[in-house]
């Protein structure tokens, strides 16, 4: 037995031991997890500024945050300033190996395309896996992260903090209940991008910034010049590093929907002008359109996707004001309305007929808070909503977007087979071919 395997046994059986630890339910929103278990738990924090920043802070209040992980070093020595005696390290793939059974979890907040990289290097190592959204780069990537989940039996959750959001579970519950009837359409739109995206490679040539490791930055990503176009912040436009305003929004504004109505699995997608420039970047706005065959327990299904500013017809909302992000769902007998990034609220139009509505039982269960949610699962408890098996086929679904925007017509999509049918040129859009150093 390993030592990796001996410790996770361990904070089982002390999981275990605290009553109530493994349990959230409906209508219980109240979890007991005693303190002692939870501080057992030590986690390594890959990516430590921006979103990273608040990870690592919620891996503090949950565990023990034993290393630090950053490409550049002010990043990473400043947030060490909170964190004394702390491990240090700049490449990922040297913490785990030194680190090993120190380690019980990790976070990885690093741009889109080291995502899948360094989540599948920890579970291989057998460690816990957060991962901001979206899950990773590409389609090919969402895939491997699911099986390797499950083969290492390894709690994970993605970074969509809204499936933790009550509302969000009642608009799941509301929608399954079939409130607003047969669902035919479904609108969901973001302000982003509010980066800079739309450009050509950027000229000249920047010195790098001392402290900066700009080759760990690449990562699997072929290598180019360092350019302030890409780092900080600036990265999510780019092909090679992010997924653009569909990859940095979907996963929380068309999360509810996409939960309530098991929207995975489109059978064609096609981006109704591509924009994509030089092959550098996304456009500065686009309209994709997903179709999903009928199921089971719904009727076909057509979503749209808006980002740019670009919005859905203003007759859809019925009197209410527009939002920035937002997303509607059309049912045969109303339409439920979301103004919000994460799907957390939610009112059913038109207003008057749904006056004395009033919502079904609880068949979610209520969170205790997203990150607690996967803590528990780390000691033991409850999968977290957004465990791998769910996030992945979300990602997967969404990213399928952009495959679309860069191949420039309507794909036809084989989700057994993972392949597009009617364009196999497409299928370069999947995944990619890693830098020599680096492996999913």
């Amino acid at each position: 037995m390993t030592q990796q395997t001996s410790r996770r046994d361990f904070l089982k059986t002390g999981a275990a031991a605290s009553v109530g630890a493994a349990f959230w339910v409906a209508n219980e929103p109240k979890v007991t997890l005693g303190n002692n278990v939870l501080e057992k738990l030590n986690f390594a924090c890959i990516g430590v500024e921006g979103k990273g920043s608040s990870d690592t802070d919620s891996a503090g209040r949950y565990g023990n945050v034993v290393a630090l992980c950053d490409i550049d070093e002010s990043r990473l020595n400043k947030k060490a300033r909170r964190y004394k005696g702390v491990a240090k390290y700049v490449d990922y793939r040297e913490m785990l190996d030194e680190m090993g059974d120190k380690i019980d979890a990790v976070t990885v907040s690093t741009p889109d395309h080291s995502h899948a990289p360094a989540s599948a290097l920890a579970i291989r190592a057998g460690k816990h896996c957060f991962t901001q959204k979206p899950l990773t780069w590409s389609v090919q990537e969402a895939r491997k992260l699911r099986e390797l989940a499950n083969k290492h039996k390894v709690a994970t959750q993605m970074g969509n903090q809204g499936t933790s959001h009550d509302g969000l579970r009642e608009g799941v519950e509301v929608l399954r209940a079939g409130a607003i009837g047969d669902v035919t359409e479904v609108h969901v739109w973001t302000n982003r991008p509010v980066w800079p995206q739309g450009t050509g490679r950027p000229q000249g040539k920047e010195a790098i910034p001392e402290g900066l490791h700009w080759d760990l930055f690449l990562g699997p990503a072929a290598v180019r010049p360092y350019s302030s176009a890409y780092h900080p912040f600036k990265w999510r436009g780019w092909l090679d590093f992010g997924t653009g305003a569909l990859g940095d929004m979907a996963c929380h504004t068309a999360n509810m929907v996409v939960m309530a109505l098991d929207l995975f699995d489109p059978i064609s997608i096609v981006s109704n002008d591509t924009g994509i420039v030089e092959n550098e970047t996304y456009p500065q706005s686009s309209t994709i359109t997903f179709q999903f065959a009928k199921t089971e327990n719904r009727g076909p299904v057509k979503m749209v996707w808006y980002d740019g500013g670009r919005k859905p017809s203003i007759d859809l909302i019925q009197g209410e004001e527009f939002s920035n992000s937002g997303s509607l769902v059309v049912g045969s007998a109303g339409t439920l309305f979301s103004p919000n990034d994460y799907g957390s609220k939610f009112v059913l139009l038109p207003k008057e007929k749904f006056k004395d509505y009033k919502k079904p039982e609880p068949t979610l269960p209520r969170s205790p808070g997203h990150f607690k949610e996967f803590a528990i699962a780390c000691a033991g408890g409850a999968p977290a909503m957004s465990n791998f098996n769910y996030a992945s086929r979300l990602t997967e679904t969404i990213l399928l977007g952009n495959a679309a925007m860069k191949a420039g017509k309507l794909l036809k999509w084989d989700a057994k087979a993972a392949k597009f049918t009617n364009a196999p040129e497409a299928n370069q859009y999947l995944g990619r071919t890693y830098r020599d150093g680096w492996k999913l």
